[in-house]
């Protein structure tokens, strides 16, 4: 095994990681550090974080016969229900190309993973799902929807079916349900008794302060609490997370200035003669084109970094990811893109 790598971004257009490229208004920022300012770091914080939780609650309207879980980002939430499922035979299963932690703490968690290939135009393949099921009866199933790094959302009703055939849990990871245009399965929890949701305020705009919540039936959460490490949100991350919670128009307003970003992006993209780009519901855009490697490389040493994904799967070959940034950002890429395209014609 390596450690996951996080590239150097410094003095670069940074369109790798999915971040929300906007900061907080400055007089928001403002009342955040009074706020932080005054906090006592030389106490433990909430280990609980009951208000946290109500904030969560009250923002996203989660219902009240539903328990929250909170995590040092959505990693953490994945190790502790692996690890809380972990036994001798068990298997984890997801689709694949999805989010690579799901494979890479199955690995160091010791329990068998199994990745079910999506289609070649990276829809679900319901078929592939169910015969895997039925073969492996997995303890744990993750799902990204949208999903990551295509950006799609897979269908509603295939998804039904597989936590129905699933006689383990199912978690639902919606990373990116700010700008899914009110996608979730969040209404469907107190459905079905082996759904959870999970969710991270990071793309939202809160990246730094590493947060994510589980959200399922209290029975289910409160058996992963037992794995949850004491004090694991930060004091200043509780209290930062409130405020901004309360302030959560603000960060509606910039990811839906994302999403409009989003289509233009594309558009653009559409233009370019060899370039495919996939539809996408998310905050980022994949794109196919010849080289693609080199195309990074070359976006590189012009400024640019995006995510490479060439090599990381058969489906993803030639393919590269692009973050939503501001418009000058995107500017900044288009251009870098032409650039070293026309280098290359």
């Amino acid at each position: 095994m390596s450690a996951y790598h996080v590239p150097d971004a410094r003095g670069m257009v940074k369109l790798d990681a999915m971040e929300n490229p906007y900061p907080l208004p400055s007089e928001l920022a403002r009342a955040m550090a009074d706020l932080l300012a005054a906090t006592p770091v030389n106490r433990y914080p909430d280990p609980r974080a009951f208000e946290l939780k109500a904030a969560l609650r009250q923002a996203f309207a989660i219902p009240a016969e539903l328990d929250i879980l909170l995590g040092n980002g959505s990693d953490e939430l994945i190790q502790i229900l692996t690890l809380a499922l972990a036994r001798p035979g068990a298997t984890l299963l997801s689709v694949e190309p999805s989010f690579v932690m799901y494979r890479l703490i199955a690995e160091f968690c010791g329990i068998r993973y199994v990745g079910v290939p999506l289609t070649s135009a990276f829809a679900l393949d319901e078929a592939a799902m169910l015969a895997a099921i039925a073969e492996h009866r997995p303890a744990l199933v993750f799902l990204a929807y949208p999903n990551n790094p295509t950006g799609n959302a897979f269908d509603r009703a295939a998804i039904e079916r597989i936590v129905r055939a699933t006689p383990g849990l199912v978690v639902v990871d919606e990373a990116y349900h700010a700008f899914a245009g009110g996608l979730s399965f969040l209404d469907q929890v107190t459905r079905y008794d082996n759904l959870l949701v999970m969710r991270t305020v990071s793309k939202l705009g809160l990246a730094g302060l590493r947060l994510g919540y589980l959200v399922g039936a209290p029975g289910w959460i409160a058996e992963f609490d037992k794995l949850r490490l004491p004090y694991n949100v930060g004091v200043l991350t509780q209290r930062a997370a409130r405020f901004a919670l309360q302030n959560l128009a603000v960060l509606e307003q910039q990811a839906a200035r994302i999403v409009a970003e989003r289509a233009r992006l594309k558009q653009a993209l559409e233009a370019f003669a060899g370039v495919e780009v996939f539809d996408s519901v998310a905050n980022f855009l994949l794109l196919r084109l010849g080289r693609a490697s080199a195309v990074f490389e070359g976006l590189k040493r012009r400024g640019v970094l995006v995510k490479n994904l060439d090599g990381a799967h058969p489906l993803l070959a030639d393919c590269l990811r692009v973050t939503v940034g501001t418009p000058d950002e995107n500017r900044c890429f288009l251009d870098a893109l032409k650039a070293e395209l026309e280098t290359r014609s």
